[in-house]
């Protein structure tokens, strides 16, 4: 491995995990004008125990006063801390890294994003194959800034290529890593399932700590995911933006985490773009009900955080109305309760979920679905009555 990165507080490897990341297992992951300040926090108060910042185009916070401003926030209680990066240039990497180094528990690569606009930057999920240049943005990093570099991947169709992609990364300095069950073509339609025996094949091949990251739809999958890998966190994005709680094993209503993200914001400022796009999705399975999909229109066109507010207040004066009393009480007295197979009420913080059910583009033998855990389970079920 590299030499060790400069400055005295630098610590490596699980000293790095269990000192800095403080033992973390319930990671929130880094979220395109979704994992902002506002939301780390809510999602902190809910038991996560790391947060990732948005990924952050490093020649734009390296270059522009601006960018960093709209795009980077954090406060003391904001910790433990990664900022994650998009980069193809080492010294540009660095120069950005360095900027928030002061800031933060580590900076990381982003090596998974398979969005076009990543293939058109030539960055992200687009670098797996640019060995060389991994190697020098890693290993620069790892040497020249004060806390540890790490990196999130996505992997290849073949186990045995993703592992030696791992030990690569790890040998070139990286502290920690975390793995997302897909290959890059996996977006959008052909989303489908993670696979947790490459994440597990990776685990068991390098010396850092590693996170899992797919398939995570309920704080049960967080726990299967620990047992069937070994990994040392598991990491979610979309189960995290449906259900902020999700670490808590609740399925709160949904206008109780509207508003208490709402909250956030008066105390932590962010983009408009952001809180429309939290609302969305905390109010996703209410909108989709034919008489609620007009406040769709009412919350886009918003145009400042009042009238967020207070479409959600209605909606959710409105959704009262309709619910008896009785059925709130006995669905709050069973929130921490419901499982996959049962019917929650719409109105509950719950998963998106997806019909594709291919796992790195084949389709998985019936003992991985049972493997796979309650995100299989969910995609068995007719889609109108978990919506």
């Amino acid at each position: 491995m590299s030499g060790q990165p400069k400055g005295s507080h630098a610590v490596v490897g699980y000293e790095f995990w269990k000192r800095s990341l403080r033992g973390a297992k319930h990671v929130v992951a880094p979220m395109v004008d979704q994992s902002e300040l506002p939301w780390r926090m809510l999602s902190r108060k809910y038991g996560a125990d790391l947060c990732y910042t948005p990924m952050l185009h490093a020649a734009l916070f390296a270059r522009s006063e601006k960018y960093r401003k709209a795009n980077f926030a954090t406060c003391a209680e904001d910790r433990p801390l990664i900022v994650q990066f998009c980069a193809n240039d080492p010294q540009t990497l660095l120069e950005a890294s360095r900027l928030v180094q002061d800031r933060c528990d580590a900076v990381d690569l982003n090596l998974g994003c398979p969005q076009g606009i990543a293939r058109r930057g030539y960055y992200g999920a687009f670098l797996q194959d640019e060995w060389e240049l991994l190697t020098d943005m890693v290993g620069l990093l790892h040497r020249e800034l004060s806390v540890p570099v790490t990196c999130k991947i996505r992997v290849f169709q073949d186990v045995g290529r993703t592992v030696q992609y791992a030990r690569m990364l790890e040998a070139a300095g990286c502290q920690l890593l975390t793995v997302h069950g897909r290959t890059r073509e996996q977006l959008k339609q052909k989303t489908g399932l993670a696979s947790w025996d490459h994440i597990k094949a990776v685990k068991e091949s390098v010396e850092i700590p590693v996170f899992a990251n797919g398939n995570i739809q309920f704080l049960r999958d967080v726990e299967q995911c620990l047992l069937d890998t070994g990994v040392d966190g598991v990491m979610t994005a979309e189960g995290n933006l449906y259900n902020p709680a999700i670490f808590t094993g609740r399925q709160p209503p949904c206008w109780e985490m509207a508003e208490e993200y709402l909250q956030m914001v008066r105390s932590y400022a962010c983009p408009l773009t952001c809180v429309r796009a939290h609302l969305f999705k905390l109010w996703g399975h209410v909108l989709r009900k034919s008489e609620y999909k007009r406040f769709y229109g009412e919350f886009g066109s918003a145009k400042s955080f009042e009238e967020l507010e207070k479409t959600s207040l209605t909606l959710k004066s409105l959704l009262l109305g309709r619910i008896s009393g009785q059925r709130l009480a006995l669905s709050a007295k069973d929130s921490s309760m419901w499982q996959p197979d049962s019917i929650i009420p719409f109105w509950r913080c719950q998963p998106y979920i997806r019909n594709d059910y291919k796992v790195c583009g084949k389709a998985p033998e019936s003992d991985v679905v049972e493997r796979l855990g309650d995100c299989a389970l969910l995609l068995e079920k007719d889609q109108s009555k978990v919506a």
